[in-house]
Parts: C-alpha cells; sequence; structure tokens
C-alpha cells in the first residue's frame, strides 16, 4: 500500500512539473486530493441508497457517534500511551452504533429518527466526557476531527481510507441487486425471500465506513453533507437509479476538487469549502432541472398539437 501510496505522489510531482501547478509540490495535498477523490465515490455510492430510503439524516447520527470513537482513540493514547490510530477505533465504535440504530427500531418499534437521535446524543456525550476527563491534551487534538484539516492526512489514514474504499466498493457491487429491491420494495423483498434486515445492517454499517473516511477532511459537523447533497443535485438531472448514481459521483468530485483547491489557496476550512461548492452545484441543478422541465412542457403541447394537424 505505500508503494501505491508513493506511485500516486509521483504521479502528482509529474503533473506539478509539467502544468506548473504548486500545490501538487506537496506530501500532504497528495494524500488529501486522494483522499477527497475516493470519499467523492464513497458517499454517493452509499448516500443514494440511503436518500431513497428516507435515511438522509443516518449519517449525521454516525458522525458524532464517529467522534465518539475518535475520543476514545484519543484517551486510550494519552492514558495508556499507545498509538492505535483514532480512525481505526472510530470505525469500530460508528459500527456498533449503526448496528444499534438498526436493533432499536426493531425491537422497541420505534421510529428510525427516534433510534438515531438516542445514538447521536449518546455518541456525542460519550465523546463530550472523555474529552473533559483529559481536557490538556485531547481538546486541541480532537479540533481536526471536528472540523477536518488536509494537513493532518497522514499515510496511514490514507491507507485506512483505502482499505475502506476497497470494502465498500465490493460489498456494493456484490449486494447491489438486493439493495436496490430492499431500497424500493421492501415488502415485495421479504416476499421473494430476501433477508431485509441483514441488507439494512449492510446498508448502515457501510455508511459507518463511509463517514468515518470522510471526517478526515470533512470533520464529524459537516461529513453528512457528501452523503446527501451530490445526491440531490443528481436527482434533478437524472432519470434513473443508475444515471442518478453516475451524475452523485460526478457531482462529488467536482465539489471536492474545486473545495479542496479552494481551500488551499484561500486557507479555509477544506470541509466548509467542500460543502460550500457542492450546494453552489446542487442549487445549479436544480435551475437547471426547471429549465429542462419548463421546456418539455411547452414542446409537448406543440407536438401534440402538429400530430394533429398531421392527422
Amino acid at each position: 500500500m505505500e508503494w501505491l501510496l508513493d506511485r500516486w505522489s509521483d504521479l502528482l510531482h509529474f503533473a506539478a512539473d509539467q502544468f506548473g501547478i504548486g500545490m501538487l509540490e506537496y506530501g500532504f495535498m497528495h494524500r488529501a486530493f486522494l483522499v477527497g477523490i475516493l470519499i467523492a465515490v464513497m458517499a454517493p455510492l452509499i448516500g443514494t441508497f440511503l436518500v431513497h430510503r428516507q435515511l438522509a439524516l443516518i449519517g449525521d447520527a454516525l458522525a458524532h457517534t464517529a467522534f465518539a470513537g475518535v475520543a476514545i482513540g484519543l484517551f486510550v493514547n494519552a492514558v495508556l500511551g499507545v498509538g492505535v490510530s483514532p480512525y481505526l477505533t472510530a470505525v469500530v465504535v460508528a459500527v456498533i452504533a449503526a448496528l444499534a440504530i438498526e436493533l432499536i427500531s426493531e425491537t422497541t418499534d420505534a421510529y428510525n429518527d427516534v433510534s438515531m437521535a438516542i445514538v447521536l446524543s449518546t455518541g456525542f456525550a460519550l465523546g463530550a466526557v472523555l474529552i473533559s476527563l483529559n481536557a490538556g491534551g485531547l481538546a486541541v487534538g480532537v479540533n481536526q476531527y471536528l472540523f477536518g484539516n488536509l494537513s493532518t492526512v497522514s499515510n496511514q489514514n490514507a491507507i485506512i481510507l483505502v482499505g475502506l474504499f476497497a470494502v465498500i466498493a465490493v460489498v456494493v457491487g456484490a449486494t447491489y441487486k438486493q439493495l436496490l429491491y430492499v431500497t424500493f420494495d421492501e415488502t415485495a423483498a421479504r416476499v421473494a425471500g430476501l433477508n431485509v434486515r441483514w441488507y439494512n445492517r449492510i446498508t448502515v454499517m457501510l455508511t459507518a465506513m463511509v463517514v468515518v473516511g470522510a471526517m478526515q477532511i470533512m470533520g464529524v459537523i459537516l461529513v453528512a453533507a457528501m452523503l446527501v447533497v451530490p445526491v440531490a443535485g443528481a436527482a434533478q438531472l437524472a432519470r434513473g437509479f443508475r444515471e442518478a448514481l453516475l451524475a452523485s459521483v460526478i457531482l462529488a468530485e467536482i465539489a471536492v476538487l474545486a473545495g479542496i483547491t479552494l481551500s488551499y489557496h484561500y486557507e479555509t476550512t477544506a470541509g466548509g469549502t467542500i460543502v460550500l461548492v457542492a450546494v453552489a452545484i446542487y442549487i445549479a441543478a436544480v435551475l437547471i432541472g426547471k429549465a429542462k422541465s419548463s421546456r418539455e412542457t411547452v414542446e409537448d403541447p406543440q407536438s401534440i398539437a402538429n400530430e394533429q394537424t398531421s392527422d
């Protein structure tokens, strides 16, 4: 994996020399762009299923729970002096939280938003308590996880994200038809013999992995936006699920690449800049979609009139 990261850096160094792109001369920008490109694929890949299932807020719930995982990692490192990555503990805690959301919904008949609210508040409260127990060392270090930071994406964190990306791509590829069936007609999926609970759990666990991966540059507060905003923009332009999935990935890539570039040049927070660009793209997609619908509405009566005249 280190070899692959080195080859990626070599490629960007070559682009920097050939095209005079100064920001590509720095190693932290190489890692930031790699992480951003992968996130722009992962987030819409899962977010498209979530939006169509009206589970857009689960990303926010898991992001705040992943914050507890980060706090656990930082706390263990500070107290025991070990070198565990906070992102690894965040993955574990976020996956457990994702399963907890499903378990609460199944055992108590509570609506999904209730279980999400319970898990969100519990996770964030746990993170806050752990930080307060060792405020001297954790309060400063936790800021990068709350707001994201381009310069703190290490080789180890990039490798973790590549691993998460591989798991998500393989699982979605292997279960795509089943996830699609459960997304659009859960009752029919049960009748067809699919284990709906199992596929629901797969969806939330994959969401947890995306959230932790995106947290590196988006931060806990804004990470959920990448699951929703590009997908919402693509829905204004696409006519089918596959087309919407592809369009959401393209829009997410534009938002991430433009956001990272603007963040570097203007020294702004990466996560906030990416989200603002994504929202601007969403607004543009809405306007284009409205204009397209209006044009089709005007053209349809005219075509009918032409057909009647020819008859």
